[in-house]
């Protein structure tokens, strides 16, 4: 098991720094195999041994060997965040591996989102595009019988925040709306606590900002999507549970 874990960390360090270039590069409609990676600072190629996952970092001090420009420190956590994603999917689903290998392709589109949600504030329909085929196709092969449930799933999230986008166009975007209907096709019927549990998420920052920042608070654009990963994974990790949980107390 512990080895099992270990080897699931590594793969979702080397997963983020792949993400975090997906990240970068999709919105910008550039390509995602090439070329190799480059400074941002001065535009020289960086060695293979300088792009090692989190080791790189902390080896080069967060320094870039080139030109010793700061390197943002988003990279190493989004390796150490994925890894941990990575890591704790297969902790709860090892003894379904066709369930591991459809939650880390969630957690990878999830994780690709994010950042482009926080960065850009945009979803983008590619990720998206790639992220709905994969699942469908996995989900047929693993369990081609839930494949109703998934789809009504989908239908049902993408349709519930579409009707609040429709409602509220500025606090809600169609990315959002392609993302929850993502969900739904991943999580069947756990896409619910995870909608649920990325409102009140959102809603408690909301009104965090409101408390701290007053009237101004309300001109503030918040990215929605993180909040949806967020309930994502929780969805992806006791979904089942919570669902089951609320059906036999209530």
């Amino acid at each position: 098991m512990a080895a099992m874990v270990i080897f699931a960390f590594l793969a979702g360090a080397v997963a983020g720094s792949f993400i975090s270039v997906v990240a970068h590069r999709a919105p910008r409609g550039e390509s995602i195999v090439g070329p190799r990676s480059r400074c941002p600072a001065c535009g020289a190629q960086i060695a293979a041994y300088d792009n090692v996952p989190i080791f790189s970092w902390v080896a080069l001090r967060g320094r870039a060997r080139c030109c010793g420009e700061a390197i943002s420190p988003r990279y190493p956590l989004v390796e150490l965040g994925l890894g941990a994603l990575y890591a704790a999917t297969a902790l709860v689903l090892w003894e379904e591996p066709g369930e591991v290998a459809l939650g880390l392709v969630f957690v990878t589109i999830l994780a690709a989102v994010t950042l482009t949600d926080l960065e850009l504030r945009i979803i983008p329909n590619k990720i998206l595009l790639v992220g709905a085929i994969a699942g469908a196709a996995l989900a047929a092969v693993i369990d081609p019988g839930s494949l109703p449930e998934r789809t009504i799933a989908a239908i049902a999230a993408g349709g519930l925040l579409l009707a609040a986008a429709l409602a509220y166009p500025r606090g809600m975007g169609l990315g959002d709306v392609k993302l929850a209907a993502l969900m739904g096709l991943f999580l069947g019927r756990s896409v619910a606590p995870a909608l649920l549990i990325a409102v009140l998420a959102g809603s408690l920052v909301g009104l965090a900002l409101i408390a701290r920042n007053g009237a101004e608070a309300r001109k503030q654009a918040i990215p929605f999507g993180p909040f949806l990963a967020f309930g994502g994974v929780v969805g992806l990790l006791a979904g089942e549970e919570l669902v089951d949980w609320y059906l036999s107390t209530f």
